[in-house]
């Protein structure tokens, strides 16, 4: 059920830096990290939902640190949590429903980061 929302919606599920302007093409804004990105106020954020708990866990967040040359195994172990937490996809999937959904996330590492990695599982389960 889960992967059937997901996919049907891939064209509509983005990945955006936090500390970009928030646009009205952005969908429902969604950050998924689990510490709140630093220097920004929630209004400036304009957020529709925080989902802190589909980031990835703080051991695996710090084993991966941002090094390109992890990125496959963080992906690996990433999909392995969030398949355990059928709540969160959940969450994402409604919104999804409604339309696009745009994944927010602090890092500078725009191609390795967590929601890349989220918004990939999500296109990849069927």
């Amino acid at each position: 059920m889960i992967g059937a929302a997901a996919a049907a919606s891939a064209k509509d599920l983005w990945t955006k830096r936090i500390y970009e302007k928030a646009d009205t093409d952005d969908g429902a804004r969604v950050l998924v990290d689990r510490i709140w990105p630093r220097g920004l106020t929630k209004q400036t954020a304009a957020l529709t939902l925080w989902l802190k708990n589909i980031a990835p866990s703080t051991s695996l967040r710090k084993w991966f640190g941002h090094d390109p040359d992890r990125w496959e195994e963080f992906c690996r172990r990433y999909y392995i949590e969030l398949a355990q937490d059928e709540r969160a996809l959940g969450q994402l999937c409604d919104l999804l429903k409604n339309g696009k959904v745009t994944l927010l996330y602090g890092a500078k590492d725009t191609e390795h980061n967590q929601a890349v990695a989220l918004r990939n599982y999500l296109v990849s389960i069927r």
